[in-house]
């Protein structure tokens, strides 16, 4: 942890400081920005203030008054409910605007990890509570070099695996008559291990109907098998098996014959000409120096997508943060399940993923944007037609 590099951050956004809060490791985030461990036995409420200049503060139990020895700062130590109120008091006196892990009306969810009861405590000092979103995606989804080409190399296995699944769809049909969706998502497991890959979960493997299912993931008793004259879809994650590593995580689609139907075609155009919308916008943005925010990404493929008469199937997100876990704690593209107004930073990444989800078939394709001071590009492959299985 750099406290000068987060006062920094905290006087450019205009905050008196940034009061980070944990009962029972119930904000991993905090952890993180710390470098806290957040093993042991957390049983009591503690504090740390790190004010916008000066020096921080500490506010721990008198049981577990070693929790943030660690850390660089003064300490306070309270028992009693009345101690605890006394010291935070204290703290914030003479504070006007500080921010927490709190998110006004839980836009956004990740980031709204302080529990209400806590959030009205330091009200009633006279504080206005801010959202800690725009410190954590700094501190959070910023990658280092290494972590950049832990992505690169990342996609570049990904990719050839995905190739080699629909390759191997390809010979299940022409040997066996049938593929399965179950046995293909094991081949992707089996070469992410042998590729030296790691991923939490999936990847999804999804034909026809089951495509129209953004989260579908088959399991050896709903697998459906795999056919000539079906539709495909496959979404994949990865991170290479090294730590600090960070995810890649892609989704294309494919026909199992010479010619899907122009309806699949025609959904497949709308989605892809949403996506590279979206991409153009971000890399626009930081082109020209303005700022760009996650909400207004997604408003430009979706309203490409409702232009075109889908609106009500594209159902999700059109994109996340992507960190060492698949789903960061950067700016998201969301206009729809939440609205994220953190605006596109250097050195971060995040998905862009439409999709149409019909009852027959769903299309979804998804690329990953890393951002860069003067750019935003696509990291990996980019589908432009639908694969001819």
């Amino acid at each position: 942890m750099q406290v000068s590099e987060i006062q920094a951050q905290l006087c450019a956004q205009g905050l008196d400081g940034w009061l980070l809060f944990d009962h029972h490791v119930r904000d991993p985030i905090a952890y993180r920005v710390l470098g806290l461990d957040s093993g042991g036995h957390v049983s009591r409420r503690w504090y740390y203030w790190i004010p916008a200049s000066g020096e921080p503060i500490k506010l721990v139990h008198a049981i577990e008054d070693a929790r943030l020895d660690s850390l660089p700062g003064s300490k306070l130590v309270y028992s009693s409910w009345q101690s605890h109120h006394q010291h935070l008091g204290t703290i914030l006196a003479g504070k006007a605007r500080v921010a927490m892990q709190f998110s006004p009306r839980c836009m956004i969810p990740v980031v709204s990890l302080v529990d209400a009861g806590t959030v009205d405590l330091v009200r009633s000092f006279g504080i206005e509570v801010v959202s800690s979103a725009a410190l954590v995606q700094y501190f959070e989804a910023r990658w280092s070099e290494a972590q950049r080409e832990f992505h690169f190399e990342a996609g570049r296995r990904v990719d050839s695996i995905l190739k080699e699944a629909f390759e191997q769809i390809r010979h299940d049909i022409d040997v066996e008559r049938a593929s399965s969706e179950y046995r293909i998502a094991q081949f992707i497991v089996r070469r992410f291990q042998e590729s030296g890959m790691v991923t939490a979960d999936g990847p999804i493997v999804a034909v026809n109907s089951n495509s129209g299912d953004p989260h579908y993931g088959p399991d050896p008793e709903r697998s459906r098998p795999i056919r000539a004259g079906d539709f495909v879809l496959i979404d994949l994650w990865a991170k290479l098996d090294i730590p600090g590593a960070v995810y890649y995580d892609i989704t294309w689609t494919g026909f199992c014959g010479e010619r899907p139907s122009e309806h699949m075609q025609r959904v497949f155009e709308v989605v892809t000409g949403a996506r590279d919308r979206a991409l153009s916008a971000a890399d626009a943005a930081m082109r020209e120096g303005r700022e760009i925010q996650g909400w207004e990404i997604d408003k430009v493929a979706r309203d490409h997508i409702a232009a075109h008469g889908y609106g009500d199937a594209f159902v999700h997100r059109l994109g996340h943060s992507i960190g060492e876990e698949v789903h960061g704690n950067g700016a998201n593209m969301d206009n729809l399940e939440m609205r994220d107004e953190r605006p596109l930073i250097p050195d971060t990444c995040f998905s862009i993923e439409p999709g149409v989800y019909l009852p027959e078939f769903g299309v979804r394709s998804e690329i990953d944007c890393f951002v860069r001071a003067d750019s935003a590009v696509a990291t990996g492959t980019v589908q432009t037609e639908i694969v001819r299985i």
